[in-house]
């Protein structure tokens, strides 16, 4: 039961979190939604024993779990759940039932699945007590989201109501409509259907589906029903639905066209926000005005990114954080410095800086990254990341010497794109890659060759854009691959034959190149793709936000080296490949970290038999010496490291042993690191950090503009705007959803990425009147015939047992490094 002690650690909760508004009873009116006003403290005695009585229920729901005899074992939460609210909770498996668990004030739900938690968190009554510990953002965030289910499923219930209204007209007056101008708030009018303005059907995008379920519940009920007319009021129903809904997206389409957005821009997580938002305010919704924007919402917005970026460094003392310097060229030439800081919770973007003048200067770059450290707090960095230029490693020199405490590292993504450039500029490679692109960049300069690629590959397109520009060669040359036998299947058949494309000079070599007699040309694909997988696997986990890259970069390059050798065999065509991974990399076989999250990777840790190789302990030993100052912490978290070794303590725990294949490595360590609690905290510092920077799009962000615009008032304001633009792109990132509309090609937008492969010759007047865009089909991939997608992770594997590889092919000696860095 409740104690008095707890009632009152209970209000004194309430009150002080209320007191900072300085209305010390205004939390009553969100309280179970009441909208009660109180100014003072008459008839809160009613209220407060309702609060008691609720966190009563909380109070014996952890007392009882504390009392179970199950276990409570941590449950990681898939990408896939992408409701707002699992954000803010935990799941757990005691026995066979799954739990979930409130973050803010630990209450179990055994049951209700996530909707139950969201109206716990948004202090809605129904299902679940109120949380009273649950941020007021939060709160605001939770309620949103169940207004929006509400709306949702009001919409539908509406819509199953006029559709059951329906009297079918004739088929002739249905079928006129099909060349017919149709004003959309009328547009109902004409199949007989009296429905509310057209505000109300912009988010109803289930027409269809409601059509099709009343359809199903006609057709059970038996010979009594009329087929006939549920068929009718299908056909009708469906057709109004495509009609508004064509209606809408054309408006959409002109706004956006009118302003020169991107097309992309619907692909925005707040794109359907923004419609559901529209749709919610009804008929008489009025939109803001240019002035609403550049105030009061930019204002709001301005204040969210800062609160967000608040709520990562609360982190940041836990998890430690990395600073990351992106740079870039903007259209008019000027060098620009972007500055993030990256940790297990998201990016978030600081500031940038026109370094037109400065980025030739060490001296320079050194100021501006101290002052950028001591902004973020010195001892919650744990690296500072940059491109690998001379001045910028000089920089990161003189950082290390300011700060002995943390790192200066050179971007892993950079360094792994240079490698597959200089894999692609050897003779064999160049010359297959330049096969293929004959291949892409005919089929993507005439539309009747391209809409027949595209049906013969189930919607796929041949070229595959990946995270850079060089990375794309060799993921088209895999994409080629994966659809070899489709396109063949192409090129023999007998509409191929019958196209006067294939007769061109172009359309014969590509049916020569895949048809391929002798094999040459698909085999050297084949063998290239195998080389460069691995390397292409490494790149993805670097530019991968929901996992930390640091515990398997490591992994990931001896896998890459190890597949190499097992290819080539022969040690003298393995080295033309090693050489080229070693001299790029050079830089990063210095730094400790690497090492360090290889050691501390327990799926990696405990996979190797015997001793660990003495360059994987030595960099251990080093982060050890750098990062904890305190020499009688050293000690304890040698001494720890014992029991790491030796899986003992809660080490050996069979959940912690299964839980090395399921949990990501600082969380394994969190869960599980109890009993070396120094090591454990050191442990999650490194494993909680990236190894690059990669896919930051600067594209429609107005840096130069914000830079250089003299009138200070504005150019304050610009630098806001892109503030809030940068966090805005970075806060989707967490949640990119990997099953969004596939990216066309020859799009504008990926244009950048891939013009060495759909970027045709000088065209004659003569081809680009018969290629028109216009009637193209569009892309619609299907991934049944690009083979399994595996996790990067799961792929590194198990066993690191060649010495070879560590030593770097130095005959079994681990490399003295030289304190000059050869500039790459």
């Amino acid at each position: 039961m409740t104690t008095k002690s707890n009632e009152h650690d209970i209000l004194i909760t309430y009150f002080s979190t209320a007191s900072k508004e300085n209305q010390p009873f205004a939390w009553i009116n969100n309280y179970h939604g009441s909208p009660v006003h109180f100014n003072s403290p008459v008839r809160v005695s009613t209220l407060v024993t309702r609060l008691v009585t609720d966190a009563t229920g909380t109070l014996e729901a952890s007392q009882h779990d504390q009392n179970t005899s199950l276990v409570m074992e941590p449950v990681p939460i898939t990408s896939q759940k992408h409701d707002p609210a699992w954000k803010h909770c935990q799941m757990f498996k005691s026995g066979d039932r799954i739990q979930i668990k409130c973050i803010y004030c630990s209450k179990l739900f055994r049951g209700g699945g996530i909707h139950r938690i969201k109206e716990h968190l948004a202090g809605q009554k129904g299902n679940a007590s109120t949380c009273l510990r649950v941020p007021p953002d939060v709160r605001g965030l939770m309620q949103l989201s169940l207004d929006g289910v509400v709306v949702k499923k009001r919409n539908r219930q509406k819509l199953d109501e006029e559709i059951t209204n329906i009297t079918p007209r004739p088929d002739g007056e249905v079928d006129s409509l099909g060349g017919a101008h149709i004003d959309v708030n009328n547009a109902v009018q004409l199949v007989g259907v009296s429905v509310e303005p057209v505000s109300r059907l912009l988010v109803n995008r289930e027409g269809v589906t409601s059509v099709r379920s009343m359809d199903r519940r006609k057709r059970g009920r038996g010979k009594t029903s009329s087929s006939h007319g549920a068929h009718g009021v299908c056909n009708s129903g469906a057709l109004v639905s495509r009609k508004v809904n064509g209606y809408v997206h054309e408006a959409i389409g002109r706004f956006l066209f009118d302003i020169g957005a991107p097309m992309e821009a619907v692909n925005s997580a707040y794109f359907q926000q923004m419609i559901d938002a529209i749709a919610s305010g009804g008929p008489g919704v009025e939109p803001p005005t240019c002035h609403d924007l550049r105030s009061w919402i930019l204002k709001n917005s301005v204040e969210e990114a800062r609160n967000n970026i608040d709520k990562h460094r609360a982190t940041w003392g836990r998890t430690g954080c990395s600073i990351l310097v992106d740079q870039w060229n903007t259209e008019l030439d000027n060098v620009m410095l972007s500055f993030l800081v990256y940790c297990p919770e998201g990016t978030v973007f600081l500031e940038s800086v026109d370094a037109s003048a400065i980025i030739n200067s060490s001296d320079a770059l050194y100021d501006l990254l101290r002052r950028v450290v001591e902004d973020v707090g010195v001892g919650d960095v744990v690296q500072v990341i940059t491109s690998g230029e001379e001045q910028f490693i000089v920089a990161g020199r003189r950082l290390t010497d300011t700060f002995p405490n943390l790192f200066w590292i050179p971007c892993a993504a950079r360094c792994l794109d240079l490698i597959l450039e200089d894999f692609g500029s050897l003779d064999w490679i160049h010359a297959v890659i330049e096969q293929a692109r004959s291949i892409t960049k005919f089929v993507y300069n005439h539309n009747v060759v391209l809409n027949m690629v595209r049906r013969s590959t189930f919607g796929n397109d041949i070229v595959e854009p990946g995270v850079t520009r060089f990375g794309t060669s060799f993921t088209t040359l895999k994409r080629l691959v994966d659809l070899k036998h489709c396109l063949q299947v192409m090129v023999t058949s007998q509409e191929w034959m019958d196209c006067p494309y294939s007769k061109e000079p172009g359309g014969l070599e590509i049916s020569d190149l895949i048809s391929d007699r002798d094999q040459s040309f698909w085999s050297s694909c084949t063998l290239i793709v195998r080389l460069t997988s691995p390397l292409l696997r490494v790149l993805r986990m670097v530019g991968y936000e929901k996992r930390p890259a640091m515990g398997f970069i490591y992994a990931g390059i001896y896998r890459a080296k190890e597949t190499i050798k097992k290819e080539l065999v022969k040690r003298e065509e393995y080295m033309v490949y090693w050489n080229i991974i070693d001299q790029r990399w050079e830089q990063h076989w210095n730094f400790p970290l690497h090492a360090a999250g290889f050691y501390l990777n327990p799926k990696i840790f405990y996979s190797i038999e015997g001793d660990i190789h003495n360059s994987i302990q030595s960099g251990m030993y080093d982060c050890i010496e750098r990062m904890v100052p305190d020499i009688k912490v050293q000690d304890k978290i040698m001494k720890e490291i014992i029991s790491y070794k030796n899986a003992a303590g809660d080490f050996r725990r069979k959940m912690a042993i299964r839980a090395r294949d399921t949990l990501l490595p600082a969380e394994w360590w969190s869960t599980y690191g109890g009993g070396c609690p120094n090591l454990a905290r050191l442990a999650i510092r490194i494993l909680s950090q990236t190894c690059g920077s990669i896919g930051y799009r600067q594209s429609q962000i107005p840096f130069e503009k914000a830079h250089g615009i003299r009138n200070c008032l504005e150019r304050q304001r610009l630098r806001d705007l892109v503030f809030v633009q940068y966090n805005l792109r970075l806060r989707q990132m967490v949640d990119k959803n990997n099953g969004e509309d596939c990216m066309d090609p020859i799009s504008f937008d990926s244009i950048s990425i891939v013009e060495d492969w759909v970027t045709g010759k000088d065209m004659c007047s003569e081809d680009l009147e018969g290629s028109s865009w216009m009637s193209l089909d569009s892309p619609s991939a299907s991934t049944m015939l690009l083979g399994p997608s595996n996790d990067d992770a799961d792929d590194l594997g198990s066993g690191f047992y060649d010495g070879e590889i560590f030593s770097r092919g130095k005959d079994g000696e681990i490399e003295i490094v030289e304190d000059n860095v050869e500039n790459h």
